[in-house]
């Protein structure tokens, strides 16, 4: 929906969501043309879903503010920032980006390359100083894609403080004494310090959250129950018995919101201090407050009767025009909540004290594009003044092709002899390389087997089980298939011979061996007898273990227990498989182990069977 002339500002909070349309107006104000608002819950044990929540919340306003695919500034909280007011010394105007990048990579804590960061020089009568605004770029990207999901296209990224700072200056100019703002959030309270063109900013992990949770804690309910109670009954408990006159419950609802926003008065203070110390500031002679924990009933009295200061209701609409089917109603009730907003407007008219763009790298890569394609016009035209000069000079460029590929022609004819012999002996050197792997693959998997032994026999420790056989498997899968041949097939074929023990001298005691003959046909057809190939060595996949375990004070748990050892710390036997659907799952005990738990009279051990998957499949030799 929006024009050139159209500003679409979004405030992205911990809890509130919010959108506003602007246009400029003839006297080079603003006018609000529309306004929204959504509101997610700030539970701390949803953090896992805020962005899928925020997503459905932005989704909502662009579609009742009928924004479509505008072009949006918005604004990200305090808290999702590092920020760091930073003096300069005297320099020239040349010098000062090259020396802002060196005091950010000194001041952010994160990698230069890691993070997405800009400045704003800031007027000052003394020093040249800067605030330095950084964010991970992941974190960034990830916010982004929030907006970016719901049609919107991102114009600029802005933070929810220089936003505030931008409407203040708006709203109220020079004042001409050192004031606070104070702004509570959901989350944090963002302290603005504003002395004439200085400007501090400090963000507090105070703000509503710390009172509902404070209410849940109370009265022991679930944090959106506190949320609730916070909303339709909270007001700030005052000094002076004020809570004689309110309902016992009120009054003890009261007490409890005091309590948790006690903290805040003490932070501002420290924070005051250190403004002055650091800084050079002077303390504030006057507070106004911002934010949806300034809605609280007698919120105002509380920060007057703390910080011993003037306190007001920060009116961020007081030069701002308003469309006739905006609802005065709502902006009278919510004005202080849209500070952030009017900052994000005065960005698109130019009318902005500070400008902080943090550029996600998906409008970065945009923004080069738009600036490359002054250069891939030109780039364009020169490429076809130049087809005209090819042409001319083709036909030459052909003659000397021809030269040179005869010249190579006669180099290669030069070089065949020598071909033939880098032949031969390339030819020479991957038989032997093929004999070489034969030995190398027999060392591996005999190596295998003995570190696969070592293994069984350290995990199955115990004087309550012992192993009785060990049988390789080749083709053994834990999950046979339903057909009936297939399941006889994926039970596992034995490598070994059952009788292996009773197998002649001289004769193999593997099963299934095939030898082929590779000897080749000599000339005229006749057959001569050759060396026969070396016997393609059975592959196993698995081993069966059977045993027997006898009684103990586990029965026959024992054998899980054991199994579990060999679970923990194997590296030559694997216990996850594909099962019947394609995914691959973990084997539990019943699928590759049988105990026999139930004695015979008189019997001294109960045997079991275990089939194990090998970790690689290696060859019987």
């Amino acid at each position: 929906m929006a024009d050139n002339q159209t500003t679409v500002a979004l405030n992205i909070g911990s809890q509130r969501i919010s959108a506003a349309v602007f246009e400029p107006s003839k006297n080079g104000g603003l006018i609000l043309k529309n306004y929204d608002a959504e509101t997610i819950v700030a539970d701390p044990g949803s953090e896992a879903i805020r962005m899928s929540q925020t997503r459905t919340a932005i989704a909502s306003l662009v579609q009742r503010l009928k924004l479509g695919k505008s072009k949006v500034r918005y604004a990200i909280s305090g808290q999702s920032v590092f920020t760091r007011f930073v003096k300069l010394p005297p320099l020239q105007e040349d010098n000062i980006e090259q020396l802002v990048t060196f005091e950010a990579q000194q001041h952010v804590p994160f990698p230069i390359n890691e993070v997405v960061w800009d400045y704003e020089l800031l007027e000052s009568a003394g020093e040249k100083e800067v605030v330095i605004v950084a964010i991970k770029g992941e974190a960034l990207d990830e916010i982004n894609r929030v907006v970016t999901e719901t049609g919107l296209s991102t114009a600029e990224v802005d933070v929810a403080p220089m936003a505030l700072y931008n409407s203040f200056r708006a709203s109220y100019g020079d004042l001409g004494e050192p004031v606070l703002l104070i702004d509570i959030g959901a989350k944090t309270s963002n302290l603005l310090y504003i002395e004439g063109g200085r400007f501090f900013t400090r963000s507090i992990a105070i703000g509503g959250v710390a009172i509902t949770s404070a209410i849940a804690k109370e009265y022991g309910v679930s944090f959106v129950e506190a949320e609730n109670q916070k909303i339709s009954n909270g007001l700030v408990a005052l000094g002076g018995g004020h809570t004689e006159q309110l309902d016992e419950s009120v009054a003890a609802l009261a007490m409890a919101i005091r309590n948790a926003l006690t903290r805040l008065p003490a932070e501002i203070a420290r924070t005051t201090n250190y403004y002055r110390s650091q800084h050079g500031g002077n303390a504030p002679r006057r507070v106004y407050l911002a934010g949806g924990g300034a809605s609280l009933p007698y919120t105002r009295e509380f920060f007057e009767e703390k910080l011993h200061l003037p306190v007001e209701i920060f009116n961020p609409m007081a030069t701002v025009a308003v469309s006739k089917n905006v609802d005065t109603e709502r902006l009278q009730r919510e004005a202080h909540l849209m500070g952030e907003l009017v900052g994000l407007g005065l960005r698109g008219i130019g009318k902005a004290k500070i400008n902080i763009d943090l550029v996600p790298s998906a409008v970065e890569q945009s923004r080069a594009a738009e600036r490359r394609k002054p250069f891939l016009i030109t780039a364009a035209a020169i490429v076809l003044a130049g087809a005209g000069a090819y042409a001319g000079f083709q036909a030459m460029a052909a003659g000397k092709a021809e030269e040179k590929a005869k010249d190579m022609h006669e180099t290669k004819v030069g070089l065949a002899p020598v071909q033939k012999e880098i032949e031969g002996l390339l030819k020479k050197e991957a038989e032997l390389r093929k004999v070489a792997d034969g030995y190398t693959s027999a060392e591996s998997d005999r190596a295998f087997w003995h570190d696969a032994l070592g293994e069984l026999r350290n995990a199955f420790a115990s004087d309550a089980v012992w192993v009785t056989e060990l049988a390789p498997l080749r083709g053994y899968s834990p999950f046979p298939p339903k057909d009936p041949a297939a399941a006889k097939t994926a039970a596992g074929v034995e490598v070994v011979k059952p009788d292996f023990a009773a197998v002649a001298y001289g004769l193999s005691a593997l099963a299934d061996i095939r030898i082929e003959e590779v000897a080749p046909a000599a000339k005229g057809g006749k057959k001569t007898a050759g060396p026969a190939a070396a016997p393609a060595a059975p592959a196993a996949n698995a081993i069966r273990i059977r045993g027997l375990w006898r009684k103990n004070d586990k029965d026959q748990n024992i054998v899980s227990a054991l199994l579990k050892n060999l679970r923990d710390n194997s590296a030559h036997f694997k216990f996850k498989a594909v099962d019947a659907t394609g995914k691959e799952v973990d084997l539990r005990d019943e699928n590759i182990l049988k105990v026999t738990a139930i004695p015979e009279k008189d019997e001294l051990a109960l045997p079991f069977e275990l089939y194990l998957l090998l970790s690689r499949e290696v060859a019987i030799k």
